[in-house]
């Protein structure tokens, strides 16, 4: 199951996704908790990323940017839902670029014997707002961001 998976139902505002990887749950979980960690799987390749804020809380906020060669940065944030733990991280999601369009992300770390399945459950404000943030490249930028996750899990474990 390397492979990403992605599911968006027709008339569904909700997309679905999976990814494993060949790292144990408690370091995955770090990968997606620790702000300096993060920063450098996040996100395509061809950004660069500064974490604004990271509060990892119930109520607490998060804002990253990421930065292109240009210097132009593009702005995310959100607010953590719940106590974020191993069982799951419930979060808010909205580009800065659209505001007022809010979705909610939750995201579940399930341990397969020293493997880990990331799952993650996006509910959108409507149909029209998941395929806008399908069309605007959320899956290519995912895959690329799991590659990268990919490679620092990999030097974490070569180093411990």
């Amino acid at each position: 199951m390397a492979d990403f998976e992605i599911t968006a139902e027709p008339g569904v505002p909700q997309i679905l996704t999976s990814r494993e990887f060949d790292a144990p749950r408690e370091l995955v979980y770090r990968a997606f908790t620790e702000p300096d960690l993060l920063a450098q799987w996040l996100g395509p390749r061809r950004y660069g990323m500064k974490i604004d804020e990271y509060d990892l809380r119930h109520g607490g906020r998060w804002r990253f940017l990421n930065i292109d060669d240009a210097g132009n940065e593009f702005g995310f944030h959100g607010v953590f839902h719940g106590e974020p733990s191993l069982d799951g991280i419930v979060q808010t999601f909205e580009f800065e670029g659209a505001p007022g369009h809010v979705q909610m992300d939750t995201v579940s770390f399930e341990d397969r014997g020293g493997r880990t399945i990331v799952r993650t459950n996006s509910v959108f404000q409507s149909v029209e707002a998941r395929d806008a943030m399908y069309q605007s490249g959320m899956a290519d930028g995912m895959r690329e961001g799991y590659e990268r996750l990919d490679e620092l899990l990999a030097k974490q474990i070569a180093n411990s």
